[in-house]
């Protein structure tokens, strides 16, 4: 387990770590963030800009990337939010360095629409130039889609971690990579995402479990992450014939203990119909994660992934398909358990993430503004591991 031990704060904690991790140091910075409608991304930047401002580090470069897309529908409301979400995310960085949008959309002269998935590919290698001599780099996913954050993460693992029996391999020659994230469940459940895309979209380097024909012999394991105002896109990926096959196993996830009290029991009553009614799935069969604590969902889910490998080792491998339809921090561990279990021999099991992508966001002005997060830091490589 490469994240045996591992660095999370919350909270006061954050700029408590931010103080000791950046203190006296000199700083090769690429922040990467998304320029979305999210307004959490704010609080995330102006927080982090001041602890380093103030811890004494000297930046010798830094660089804010902003990741964009151009697919998604939105109301005047939201294509307004997400201009000036840019527009100030650009002024409070300008106080360490200079601000690059990418457009993970952009195309050449004369080229065809991309797919959201060859999309998030081009952009990953893009984003990947740009990390050579850094010393720290940060990815911000309060204001980036689920699809784009998941990628960009793992490819930054890819980059860094290439061998994880290497011995101190999280160390990463030092490169200090940290997710950051204003959680608020709340406010995620309520976002609307609408008009799932018949085209699944499929992770940067998790593909091959779902197309590759040696593996379609394979019994298939299918961890959906629950989530509220999600069926659309639940119905889409499971009725998709490239996808989940009609014997798979299924074992829904639900975030448990949560913050709100009773959102498991409401998870529950929301698919039952579905899952429970219609697909006759033992409630046994259902997994419990961590809401707040990414790296406890991503134990939780890497056992579960470990123990149905070893149980369909006899019948030549497995497939395994998680499809993250939850909020930001349980889809973070999700990732993690995922990155993990595709890292190294593919000999026995396949991993891939099948997710329908919805091209139409919903919110009020009112649901963003009354947002009540709290930063959460993720330190998954660098001197922490050393």
């Amino acid at each position: 387990m490469l994240w045996q031990h591992y660095v999370f704060r919350r909270g006061m904690g954050v700029s408590d770590m931010w103080d000791r991790l950046f203190r006296d140091r000199s700083l090769n910075l690429l922040y990467i963030g998304g320029r979305g409608f999210d307004p959490r991304a704010q609080t995330t930047i102006e927080q982090f800009v001041r602890s380093v401002s103030s811890s004494g580090a000297k930046v010798d470069a830094a660089d804010l990337l902003l990741v964009g897309f151009e697919r998604y529908e939105l109301d005047g409301d939201l294509r307004a939010a997400t201009e000036e979400n840019a527009a100030i995310l650009q002024d409070r960085f300008s106080v360490l360095g200079q601000t690059e949008v990418l457009n993970m959309d952009a195309r050449d002269e004369g080229e065809d629409e991309l797919s959201t998935s060859n999309a998030l590919r081009k952009g990953v290698e893009a984003i990947l130039t740009r990390v050579p001599g850094r010393t720290d780099i940060v990815l911000d996913v309060s204001s980036l889609p689920r699809v784009a954050y998941l990628a960009i993460m793992t490819g930054l693992l890819y980059r860094l971690v290439p061998d994880k029996t290497a011995p101190n391999a999280l160390a990463a020659h030092n490169v200090n990579l940290q997710v950051l994230v204003a959680e608020d469940s709340r406010l995620d459940s309520v976002i609307r995402s609408e008009d799932p895309n018949a085209d699944l979209v499929t992770i940067p380097g998790f593909s091959t479990a779902m197309y590759a024909e040696s593996m379609q012999d394979w019994p298939m394991v299918w961890f959906p992450i629950l989530g509220e105002n999600r069926l659309g896109q639940f119905n889409m990926v499971m009725n998709a014939a490239a996808a989940i096959p009609s014997d798979a196993e299924i074992c829904p996830i639900i975030p448990h203990p949560s913050r709100g009290l009773r959102r498991a029991e409401r998870l529950l009553i929301e698919y039952k119909p579905l899952l429970f009614d219609k697909l006759q799935i033992p409630v046994s069969n259902v997994l419990y994660v961590s809401e707040s604590n990414p790296f406890e969902t991503y134990r939780q889910l890497l056992g579960a992934m470990e123990r149905y490998r070893k149980s369909l080792t006899i019948l030549g491998g497995c497939r395994l398909a998680v499809t993250p339809l939850s909020s930001k921090l349980v889809t973070l561990g999700a990732g993690l358990a995922c990155f993990e279990m595709r890292l190294g021999k593919m000999d026995d099991c396949g991993v891939t993430m099948p997710y329908a992508e919805p091209m139409r966001y919903v919110a009020t002005k009112a649901d963003l503004a009354s947002a009540n997060s709290e930063i959460a830091s993720l330190v998954l490589t660098g001197n922490a591991y050393a």
